[in-house]
């Protein structure tokens, strides 16, 4: 038996890691390639237990592909992501994702229009401006899910 305790030990240290890795939720990004903020959106949902694989579109494709999913043109952002049913559009936070993924309403999805600084993927949150994240009907319209302010 004291053969095996080394490997026991380090077995038993990385099952958080290999839990964390087994329940991060999979959400794949559709978007352009080499946009740098796609990227850091990823990263921002990779360390906030998402996975996050991304499929490189070109443009009018990922227009096509938005508008087929329910985007509404006036929610338009730079990536679109499919996560459990939801369609998210833009620089969601992850919280919010994680909140519509509880709550499961009866919607579209997700979408923060633009690209607004210091919403996730886009610069400092400390230095944000104003921005909303939307839920999207399933009839196109959409009301405010989240408001971010400005910080003072």
């Amino acid at each position: 038996m004291k053969k095996y305790a080394p490997a026991l030990a380090i077995a038993l240290a990385l099952l958080p890691a290999a839990r964390a890795v087994a329940e991060a939720i999979p959400i794949n990004v559709r978007k352009t390639n080499g946009c740098g903020c796609c990227l850091s959106w990823m990263k921002h949902l990779e360390g906030n237990g998402f996975a996050p694989t991304g499929e490189d579109m070109f443009g009018g494709s990922l227009v096509r592909f938005k508008l087929d999913n329910g985007v509404p043109q006036r929610m338009v952002s730079c990536h679109t992501a499919l996560v459990d049913g939801y369609v998210i559009e833009g620089h969601v936070p992850a919280a919010d994702i994680q909140r519509l993924l509880e709550d499961r309403p009866d919607a579209v999805g997700l979408a923060v229009p633009g690209m607004p600084y210091g919403s996730p993927g886009m610069g400092p949150e400390d230095d944000r401006e104003a921005y909303d994240v939307f839920l999207i009907h399933e009839d196109g319209s959409t009301e405010v899910y989240t408001s971010y302010s400005a910080p003072d």
